[in-house]
């Protein structure tokens, strides 16, 4: 299949639109899957549609922007309290001369580029410049141990790491004489502590390669195939090894396109950059979306999940934002605590804007149209001002997705007029496979499947649940250098299985109930997804953080329960002080409670007690007595990722948890 590409090595932004453009190829290919870093797939290409385009390569993609919006804003980041920003010509000409220092450096053909540091528009370049150099863009989570460092770095045959600070620095240095593919490291922020052979900071990285012809960037560029790898997404390891999932040029550039498609992004999006680049999630939003949609993308800074975030968002005002269910949530509490220390005549005026804002949106969800009697003055005096307050007042879609969501943090939203879209997917898919539209949802649904996509729900039990499987271009080539993890997830057909459990409704929207692996299997052999139990909880208390269902291969359930608390604004680390939510939720039990030891300490009466009757509350809505919830107790610490018991996205680590907790969970048992 023939493509055009067309070459931007020595270009300005006049010579763009005149410039000739070259045939490419894709590579041969006859099987789905490979788990050769330079293999190459077969494609999933449909007759018809958006699924029958032709593929373009990750670098393509960027030089189509570059020659539609070369003088436009791409990347804007805060120094010394302003606004720098980088046109798009700009920052292509910046990915070159990385991608010139990287083949200076000795990066081979389908080796790694490690990448460990908060976002920057260094990861970006350092991404994006690896992928030009042939070589392939790893991102590695900032929360690693040296030894998580290692295991990615080795398994990739990492040729060069990229590191923000000395801090990670550190880690790497602990490591080094472990790593027999590495040949340089490259800080890009700070000065060096102390210099080395192989070590260079980013100034003088981004000059190493001056010497290193065009053409010969040029001609890697043009070798470079839609159906080979360009970029690895490392799994969490929640439940095990990570795995190195390998994405495509094609798995990027068309989900970047169906999904922009689906949600008519245009030319003046506008994203903030804070979640972990190493997750998909983060990857294909703040980068390839934005490059496919001529966008630009804000930086936020590295405590942004430990408060500063709101403060960018105010300053940025974005136009689109993806926050992670514990990101929403804590938006929700920090809200509902403010709220709280309003006047009287402001509660009664915000429950009442609430009362019409959740009917406003259950009427469009219902495909009822038309508004609450009152919505343009609930509009006027609460939901923009509340917008306005959060930097959202110009956000058209919020997004959430990569952990469930509760349907009352889902309504809290709705009520102030912030739809919640939920998008689902998983790394193997490039991200997204259904998406929540303003004009298409459903609450405690995940959407529908994206333009071009198809769900197959595998051995569907009688009320229609099985094991939910994706079929798209966005289906990733395999794990790579694990084959039997690869036939694991890639069925004969080539369905990707996920391994969640989910069902669809009749107008074809999913929803998800649970993971294979999460579930809970009792001694007596009852299978009990865990999340909406703990969510239900969760529901029904206020003061609870985190709940965590167990009962594995034992004869009854119990449940793990954290306080919400505050937390050390510099560690993360969860502290023992209640938040002013939980306080006065105890205060209205007749409870004194400040501290989360003072609760336990005392067993206090009137916190256990609300507990327990809650508890009663969620049994008497089990559809079975297996899964009625039989003890629980409360830990003394909240989880964290400091704490290890979640991942770099807030994700629930259940396997480290069990582990942490052995003792607590084996006493739940003890006869």
């Amino acid at each position: 299949m023939a493509l055009k590409r067309p070459s931007l090595g020595n270009m300005s932004s006049v010579d763009l639109e005149d410039e000739e453009c070259t045939d490419v190829q894709l590579a041969l290919a006859d099987c789905l899957w490979t788990t050769a870093r330079d293999g190459a797939v077969r494609l999933r290409m449909e007759e018809t549609g958006i699924a029958a385009e032709p593929p373009i390569t990750t670098l393509q993609l960027f030089q189509r922007t570059v020659q539609l919006c070369g003088n436009k804003p791409a990347l804007a980041t805060k120094r010394g309290g302003q606004w720098e920003t980088t046109t798009y010509l700009q920052y292509y000409q910046q990915c070159r001369a990385a991608a010139k220092s990287f083949l200076l450096l000795g990066l081979e053909p389908f080796h790694g580029v490690g990448i460990l540091g908060f976002n920057s528009a260094e990861w970006f370049i350092a991404d994006i410049g690896a992928i030009m150099a042939g070589g392939l863009a790893v991102g590695i989570y900032a929360t690693n141990s040296p030894e998580a460092c290692q295991y990615v770095a080795t398994n990739c045959e990492a040729n060069v790491l990229v590191v923000e600070n000395h801090q990670q620095l550190v880690k790497i240095l602990k490591i080094e004489d472990q790593l027999p593919h590495l040949k340089a490291i490259v800080q890009y922020h700070d000065e060096l502590k102390e210099e080395r052979a192989g070590l260079y900071t980013w100034k003088d990285f981004m000059e190493l390669g001056a010497g290193v012809p065009d053409s010969k960037l040029d001609n890697i560029i043009a070798s470079r195939k839609a159906n080979q790898c360009c970029t690895l997404i490392y799994t969490s390891g929640t439940t095990g090894r990570p795995k190195g999932v390998m994405l495509s040029h094609d798995n990027i550039t068309w989900v970047t396109k169906a999904f922009g498609k689906s949600l008519n992004l245009t030319d003046n999006n506008v994203i903030v950059s804070y979640l972990p680049l190493s997750h998909v999630a983060a990857q294909m939003l703040d980068i390839w979306i934005s490059i496919g949609f001529g966008g630009t993308t804000y930086f936020a800074n590295p405590d942004a999940l430990k408060g500063t975030l709101v403060s960018t968002l105010q300053e940025v005002r974005p136009t689109m934002f993806f926050g992670v269910p514990r990101v929403w949530e804590k938006i929700q509490e920090k809200m509902t605590d403010m709220g709280s220390k309003s006047s009287f005549i402001k509660q009664k005026i915000s429950s009442w804007a609430k009362e019409i804002g959740l009917g406003a949106n259950y009427n469009r969800m219902n495909g009822i149209n038309s508004t609450p009697w009152g919505y343009a003055l609930a509009d006027s005096l609460v939901f923009q001002r509340v917008k306005t307050a959060l930097g959202l007042d110009r956000c058209s879609t919020c997004l959430t997705g990569a952990a469930p969501i509760t349907r009352d943090t889902t309504e809290y939203f709705l009520s102030l007029d912030i739809p919640l879209l939920v998008v689902y997917g998983m790394s193997e898919c490039a991200g997204p496979h259904t998406v929540s539209l303003h004009e298409a949802f459903r609450t405690s649904s995940c959407g529908r499947c994206l333009v071009g996509c198809r769900i197959r729900i595998h051995q569907p039990q009688e009320d229609g649940t099985g094991e939910i499987c994706y079929w798209g271009r966005h289906v990733f080539m395999g794990y790579l250098n694990m084959a039997e993890m690869s036939m694991e997830a890639l069925d004969d057909e080539g369905w990707l299985h996920s391994g969640d459990l989910g069902k669809l409704d009749q107008d074809g929207f999913l929803y998800v109930t649970g993971r294979i692996k999460e579930l809970v299997i009792t001694a007596g052999g009852e299978n009990i997804p865990p999340v909406p139990i703990e969510d239900a909880l969760k529901e029904e208390l206020p003061i609870i953080s985190n709940a965590m269902l167990v009962g594995d291969q034992r004869k009854f359930l119990s449940i793990l329960l954290t306080l919400k608390c505050t937390v050390d604004v510099d560690t993360g680390e969860p502290q023992d002080e209640l938040t002013t939510e939980a306080i006065q939720f105890c205060q209205q039990l007749g409870s004194s409670a400040t501290r989360v030891s003072e609760v336990i300490g005392t067993k206090d009466p009137a916190i256990y007690e609300v507990i327990q009757e809650a508890m009663d509350r969620v049994n008497q809505k089990a559809p079975s007595n297996a899964q009625k919830v039989q003890k629980w107790a409360i830990l003394g610490k909240d989880f964290s990722i400091a704490g290890g018991e979640l991942g770099p996205t807030l994700k629930l680590k259940r396997p480290v948890v069990l582990s942490m907790y052995e003792k607590v969970i084996d006493g739940f048992y003890v006869s």
